[in-house]
């Protein structure tokens, strides 16, 4: 994806005289009332994050800004909402909007933000030294620091669960993690993360870790590993397909797992944009006449991309054309333009805000492991890319049976009938949770769905003992989900804490009998090559 939202042909953009009329009154309204408390004094900034700090109420001029700026943003979204266009022309224009607003905010420039002037003037110039020390240093890297680096380090602060890769190819190293318990469940669990990111934003830290919890939960678990594809490869890597992807990739750790544990059925779970592949993976097995997997997992995964919510703004022929043109043949679509993309539907939190506490204020952002896991993005082939781009996002083609074939296969999500686990995080921008949900009507085994609190990242990484969010569930619709999602949640019921428990529940009724757990790699002709997170894990973005 990239940052341009165009349009390919030009919109005429009309509002309705008297609905115009409205919304300049509305502004000249909420303009006098402001001139008139700054009048009289006493003006308190507006309620929102970026003016808590007492400096914005200790000077008149600069809440008047930050009410200023607030009236004008309100007034050009009130525009926006009422511009007679299609609701595709609406979502660009609203984003271009949006785009605008959060940028112009005087919180983001040091001659109107009182905290950073305040900053200056107490360290005698030296926040703004640090701050141009910060600027030069992320120039440098190519992109916007979020998080304190330097306390981490893959494999001894960061995916620190023990495991072993004991398979590897080209695209992937598989995971093997030791078990935690005396016993585990027969039946083992493979779990498909993400090609976008590293897997290891399912194994952050000890107490924030889903792999761990799976252990814990007696669980023997299996993970993919996805390679880091750089410009320096001269091994053919740029050029992988999506039917590479599902057969090299997610089939091979599939026949991997199952030969391993000796198991003719295992249980798989994908994560986004994994479990996009995984699906796919498991309908052409199918078509070849294998069904490998006995219960599926599905994390806050699109099948059907008829609602992608904000990320709609990029998706048209004209940018699916560009796409194959620049990389269908080979190349690499970059982790930076990927992490920029994703930054930028929601900059307040993602970039502004860092611009103005590392720039402005010459601030180093505190350690946090997810942003750091989020600035540790992956390349993709190019031709994965394109491939995925159109077939997905742009025409939708998974959702129909037989539309897309894979060495002559038709894939049909129709015809997978495992019991299916489906989570949608309420507060998702990526993949909105009524899509997430979607998914129930094209799978056609025994679906439970399970809505957690929060966005994409934040709603799964939930771990139980933090007693953090909600979740909601529908008990008396496993044995069919209706069509409509707005339906679901209207009998639905909020339970406390983390959905995790309630998966382990689920899980563990279909991963059979439980065995003696064995803490030796491998199995099956297979032996450790390396201890994770392993070597792909560890390959970092250029």
């Amino acid at each position: 994806m990239s940052a341009s939202y165009s349009s390919t042909r030009p919109m005429p953009v009309g509002i309705a005289p008297d609905r115009l009329a409205e919304i300049q009154a509305e502004f000249a309204r909420g303009w006098h009332t402001l001139c008139a408390q700054a009048q009289q004094g006493g003006l308190e900034p507006p309620r929102d994050r970026r003016f808590s700090n007492p400096a914005w109420a200790s000077d008149p001029r600069h809440a008047f800004m930050a009410h200023a700026w607030t009236l004008s943003s309100k007034a050009l979204s009130d525009m926006v909402e009422a511009a007679q266009l299609p609701e595709a022309a609406r979502n660009r224009l609203r984003f271009a909007v949006m785009q605008w607003a959060e940028a112009s905010s005087p919180s983001n420039f040091i001659a109107t933000n009182p905290e950073a002037q305040q900053a200056l003037l107490e360290t005698g110039g030296q926040s703004l030294l640090r701050g141009l020390g910060n600027l030069m240093q992320d120039m440098q890297r190519g992109r916007l620091t979020q998080s304190d680096e330097s306390g981490f380090q893959l494999g001894v602060s960061l995916a620190t669960t023990e495991g072993h890769v004991i398979f590897q190819n080209e695209l992937i190293q598989l995971i093997q993690y030791t078990p935690r318990n005396a016993r585990t469940y027969r039946t083992p669990l493979l779990i498909v993360p993400p090609c976008i990111n590293k897997y290891y934003i399912l194994d952050l830290q000890p107490a924030n870790s889903f792999v761990r919890h799976a252990l814990e939960q007696g669980f023997s678990v299996m993970l993919i590993s996805w390679r880091n594809p750089l410009p320096s490869d001269g091994d053919g890597i740029d050029a992988a397909t999506w039917r590479d992807y599902l057969c090299d990739g997610v089939l091979e750790a599939v026949r991997v797992a199952r030969e391993v544990s000796g198991q003719p059925q295992i249980n798989a779970l994908g994560f986004c944009v994994g479990g996009t592949l995984l699906a796919s993976a498991l309908a052409l097995a199918l078509a070849r006449g294998d069904d490998p997997v006995r219960a599926l997992t599905l994390l806050t995964t699109l099948l059907d991309f008829s609602d992608t919510g904000v990320l709609g703004v990029f998706v048209d022929e004209a940018h699916a054309q560009a796409r194959e043109q620049q990389l269908g043949a080979g190349g690499l679509m970059s982790a930076r333009e990927l992490g920029t993309t994703f930054s930028f539907l929601r900059p307040a939190e993602l970039v502004w805000n860092y611009v103005a506490g590392n720039y402005l204020k010459g601030n180093t952002p505190p350690a946090f492991d997810l942003l750091y896991w989020n600035a540790d993005g992956t390349n993709l082939p190019g031709p994965f890319f394109a491939w995925y781009f159109r077939n997905t996002y742009l025409e939708n083609n998974l959702k129909i049976p037989g539309r897309i074939k894979v060495d002559g296969h038709p894939l049909d999500l129709g015809r997978l009938r495992m019991p299916v686990y489906l989570y949608g995080s309420r507060d998702d921008h990526i993949v909105p949770w009524r899509s997430a949900y979607a998914s129930s009507q094209l799978l056609r085994g025994e679906t439970r769905f399970v809505l957690g609190a929060s966005g994409h990242i934040a709603g799964v990484i939930n771990p139980p003992d933090k007693g953090r969010r909600s979740h909601w569930v529908h008990d008396a619709c496993d044995d069919g989900l209706p069509g409509d999602p707005d339906l679901w949640m209207a009998g639905a019921q909020e339970r406390p804490g983390s959905w995790w428990p309630d998966w382990s529940a689920w899980l563990a009724g279909h991963s059979g009998a439980m065995v003696r757990a064995s803490r030796k790699p491998g199995g099956a002709g297979y032996k450790a090559i390396e201890p994770a997170p392993g070597r792909y894990a560890a390959t970092r973005a250029t």
